[in-house]
């Protein structure tokens, strides 16, 4: 679940770099590279984060109905963050 948690901050960390990075590089410096790069970044780390997700629900350490919460917070600008703080918590890890 550790890497479930950490791929969730970094899904909603990539999300806040092309939009708040990336996106103005391009639309205000004429750097389209950046957004080609954090974009296809943010889009890997969003099919781990979801691939992590169907481990876990096979492995039975998620139910199914969290893991599908997961997949549509995923879908969501910032509901890996959501995610990860409501239903991620540390504590719910120990017995791991």
């Amino acid at each position: 679940m550790q890497a479930l948690r950490v791929l969730a901050l970094l899904e909603g960390l990539s999300l806040i770099a092309l939009l708040f990075i990336a996106m103005p590089l391009k639309y205000s410096y004429g750097m389209p590279e950046a957004v080609k790069i954090v974009g296809q970044t943010h889009g890997i780390l969003f099919l781990l984060f979801n691939a992590a997700l169907f481990y876990h629900v096979s492995r039975g350490h998620l139910s199914d109905s969290r893991a599908f919460l997961g997949l549509l917070c995923s879908f969501v600008p910032f509901g890996t963050f959501w995610f990860k703080a409501k239903y991620l918590k540390v504590e719910d890890s120990l017995t791991d």
